[in-house]
């Protein structure tokens, strides 16, 4: 049972999209190799090798479903389910379904199924691996309009689609060069050249001074998370996932038993800087006291820097060495990384006056805030040009594209 659209020309037909289509579902073959060989030579046309051209298996092409370039592929299973696509040569995956329209321009349908891959995808059936709903895609309403109206609408859809992607290709180009300043600022700044215009490079400048952060500050690891031996009173306390950069999530917080002697010893205060020892280490934020009587689980490092180091100018050189790679070595382990009280404590900093790093978190923070300006207007606009997307495949099924 479909509902006609009654916004569409009057000339249209209104068909079920199952009416009109052939639907071949691609088969898993016996034999498949990660090599091109003489018996194996035809590419086996998977998810990865579908959406990304990246071929990884190859067949024999028994008993298999074969596919040309250009082909019309939808992904039936998993969690894509509903993108539509253009194929390469090869054999047909599993997950994936060859459409045909006879006597339509394929592509006229081909882009009225992009217009509804997101119903198709959120309303996908099955529990562990979703699935096409077959009940939902076939019984769309499928306005036709004549051939030569077909090929208009293809042809206004791709002229609009082609402006639309080189303005998202601009839109991202900036989001790159916005990414390549905000290093750039940050390496100026510990290179000393915020302030000092005229520091020759690889020289630190006259006042400044290369100090392990053991120097200028105090570390702690926090508690050991330990049900069966912890004492003491319930307190809420910050594991490794409630710090990210720059800011904490308290939406989830636990809390674990503190003796009133560990008060001091993992207790936070206002300024102290919290440091991720694992998962992606150095990852950091400085605490405000939003949470009163806040302490610090083992995964966790507080650092409470002394007089002579800002605790702003030290959080923005731990996210310059965590972004430019300069914090990995100091980490251990291969394949998981810790980064280890002994280790935090050699990290070397470049360290001016207190009254240049004020000077340097000022005009850092300044200019990063303009960066975060300008990269939420541009995400804002990229969001808006898959709404405009949206808006051109809507508009050209109702027939009011050309």
């Amino acid at each position: 049972m479909y509902i006609e659209n009654k916004l569409v020309p009057n000339h249209w037909k209104h068909v079920k999209l199952g009416e009109y289509v052939i639907s071949v579902k691609g088969k898993k073959p016996k034999r498949t190799s990660s090599n091109k060989s003489k018996d194996c030579n035809i590419p086996y046309v998977n998810i990865k090798a579908f959406e990304q051209n990246i071929i990884d298996e190859y067949t024999d092409g028994v008993n298999c479903v074969l596919c040309e370039e250009g082909d019309f592929l939808m992904v039936w299973d998993g969690s894509r389910s509903g993108y539509v696509g253009k194929a390469i040569k090869g054999a047909l995956g599993s997950t994936l379904v060859k459409l045909n329209f006879p006597n339509i321009d394929n592509n006229y349908a081909f882009y009225f199924l992009q217009s509804k891959y997101i119903e198709i995808n959120t309303r996908a059936k099955g529990v562990g691996i979703p699935h096409v709903d077959p009940n939902i895609l076939w019984n769309y309403n499928f306005p036709i309009p004549p051939l030569a109206e077909q090929q208009a609408i293809v042809s206004k859809i791709e002229e609009l689609l082609s402006d639309l992607e080189n303005g998202k290709q601009q839109l991202q180009l900036a989001q790159q060069q916005l990414k390549i300043y905000r290093q750039s600022l940050l390496k100026w700044a510990f290179e000393g050249k915020l302030t000092n215009k005229n520091v020759k490079e690889g020289e630190l400048p006259t006042g400044w001074k290369i100090k392990e952060l053991i120097d200028c500050a105090e570390m702690c690891l926090g508690k050991m998370l330990d049900k069966s031996k912890n004492k003491g009173n319930y307190q809420y306390y910050l594991r490794n996932i409630s710090v990210r950069w720059g800011s904490f999530d308290l939406e989830d917080l636990e809390q674990m038993r503190f003796e009133e002697s560990e008060e001091v010893r993992y207790g936070l205060k206002k300024g102290d800087l919290i440091i991720c020892e694992g998962g992606e280490p150095g990852r950091c934020a400085i605490w405000k006291d939003a949470v009163s009587n806040m302490k610090i689980q083992k995964a966790l490092h507080r650092v409470r820097v002394k007089n002579e180091l800002s605790v702003n100018y030290l959080f923005h050189f731990m996210y310059y060495s965590g972004m430019s790679g300069l914090l990995e070595k100091y980490f251990t382990g291969t394949t998981i990384k810790h980064l280890t009280g002994t280790q935090l404590k050699k990290i070397e900093i470049p360290l001016p006056p207190i009254a240049e790093q004020q000077l340097i978190v000022d005009e850092l923070e300044s200019k990063l805030t303009v960066c975060d300006k300008i990269e939420e207007t541009i995400s804002q606009s990229l969001l808006q040009a898959e709404s405009l997307r949206q808006s051109i495949l809507k508009k050209a099924f109702e027939g009011r594209l050309i």
